[in-house]
């Protein structure tokens, strides 16, 4: 049973003519139609609130009566107050109505919830060899040395940096050292260890537009200056950036499956992206989020790959190609820059924790990572396809969905004249997580479309329900 949580405001105003009875009665209301409240909560005892409110233990008991009978709480003697497993509908569904009308935010999924249906950004977490993974961890966890429960190394467990560093050099052909490699907890942990180790206030930075719209909201708040550059077919328009600022500091670059369009960064446009580094004295951050995942071939080798000058800095995930959950992410720093990445990792960085990292080392040294990987890829493929064919089908002419080659998640095109941000939000009230393509643009004009994740698509039956769902939310 969960206890009334401790953010809630159930303070009285002495200086209202409003009885302070009737005043604690108007809070929990309140709280109870926000939803902050929930049928089967605990709320607090009486003497307890008394005392927190400075109040008459009489006051309280009041208040709670009322309720009561009200049907807002239900008192359960020695186990305590409840707020109603019976609770009148109105008031638990209206949140849930007035959030149906309103705008919602450009990425409402990284909330700590249940994956919605469509979601972008996960991999197929029914695909994921749990007993497997369990297992690693369980020996782990049973195998700890004392010194394992002091303070993780901020730079990362050096096990899973040699395995990453040989991962890299075989798979994604970025030669490097462990010393090169740091583990973060995402692309916002490798942004802000970057930027704290080369950059200073006013520091210029390229930006695909449109483009990963988590890392740009990060970056809206960072000491920098951003600086959109349009993508077209072939990827970021190095020249268009060289134009609007040739001396920019950085560059954060989706070469691979470009974030959210999904194209791939010509081999032509990579040599004048590396060029341009090369001339201004200026650092490429390649995020590599998804490579893994091509349909077509094998995967295509990493930017950093081509860089015979060190002026790239390549961060990779383990969210895609395990799962989100681990929070593991890496990054790989020129050799130049190694000293400064450590000391601001032991500044700013408290380590992430040490059994997902040696969880994930023996994952990768018993050879599950390039197992599952190989797998994903088959079956990634299939789901790819089947989602295309049902959504087209279903919805015809509404949509077009242009395959890319590689990648987690799919664009739907819709018509210049369709407002795809209403009909996101019309999916969002009918339990989809689909994302309108027009909020990731920045200045260039924006296109129509909607943006969704397929990795959990699991067959042909739950395909068409979904296809079905959101023709119906969008009609």
């Amino acid at each position: 049973m969960k206890i009334v949580k401790p953010e809630l405001d159930l303070r009285v105003d002495r200086a209202l003519e409003l009885p302070m009875y009737l005043q604690i009665c108007q809070r929990f209301k309140t709280a109870i139609e926000q939803g902050h409240l929930r049928a089967g909560d605990r709320v607090p005892a009486v003497r307890a609130l008394a005392t927190e409110l400075n109040l008459a233990r009489g006051t309280v008991e009041m208040a709670y009566r009322i309720l009561a009978d009200e049907g807002y709480l239900q008192v359960r003697g020695a186990a305590g107050t409840v707020v109603s497993p019976s609770l009148p509908q109105p008031a638990i569904l209206k949140p849930q109505v007035a959030l149906a009308g309103q705008a919602q935010p450009a990425v409402t999924d990284h909330d700590g919830k249940a994956p919605r249906p469509l979601q972008m950004g996960l991999p197929a977490l029914d695909a994921f060899p749990r007993k497997v993974w369990n297992r690693l961890v369980g020996h782990r966890l049973r195998g700890s040395e004392l010194a394992r429960l002091g303070f993780p190394d901020p730079v990362g467990y050096d096990r899973l940096r040699e395995r990453i560093a040989t991962y890299l050099g075989v798979s994604r052909g970025v030669a490097c050292l462990p010393e090169q490699v740091f583990i973060t907890t995402g692309l916002h942990n490798t942004m802000e260890l970057t930027l704290r180790s080369l950059s200073i206030a006013g520091d210029a930075l390229w930006f695909e537009d449109p483009g990963y719209i988590l890392a740009r909201l990060f970056l809206q708040n960072a000491a920098i200056k951003l600086v959109p550059v349009p993508v077209d077919d072939n990827g970021l328009m190095v020249e268009a950036g060289k134009r609007l600022s040739p001396s920019a500091k950085f560059a954060l670059v989706t070469p691979s499956h470009q974030s959210p369009l999904g194209v791939t960064l010509s081999l032509e446009r990579r040599m004048a992206l590396l060029e341009w580094a090369d001339k201004a004295g200026s650092w490429i951050i390649e995020d590599d989020y998804d490579s893994e995942f091509r349909y077509q071939g094998r995967p295509l080798p990493a930017l950093k790959s081509l860089d015979r000058n060190d002026r790239v800095i390549y961060s990779g995930t383990f969210s895609k190609a395990m799962f989100p959950g681990l929070r593991l992410a890496y990054v790989v720093v020129p050799l130049s820059a190694v000293a400064r990445f450590q000391a601001v990792s032991y500044n700013i960085n408290s380590g992430c924790p040490y059994l997902f990292q040696a969880s994930v080392a023996d994952f990768m040294a018993e050879g599950h990572f390039s197992r599952h990987l190989k797998k994903m890829r088959l079956l990634y493929a299939q789901r790819r396809a089947l989602t295309q064919r049902v959504f087209q089908e279903v919805l015809g002419d509404r949509i077009r969905i242009d395959l890319q080659a590689g990648g987690l998640h799919m664009l739907a095109k819709l018509a210049a004249h369709e407002d795809d941000i209403t009909l996101a939000e019309r999916a969002h009230a009918a339990g989809l997580a689909l994302n309108p393509l027009s909020r990731w643009y920045i200045k260039a004009k924006p296109r129509q479309g909607l943006l969704l994740g397929f990795a959990n698509v699991i067959d042909e039956k739950d395909a068409l329900r979904l296809a079905l769902k959101l023709r119906e939310a969008i009609t």
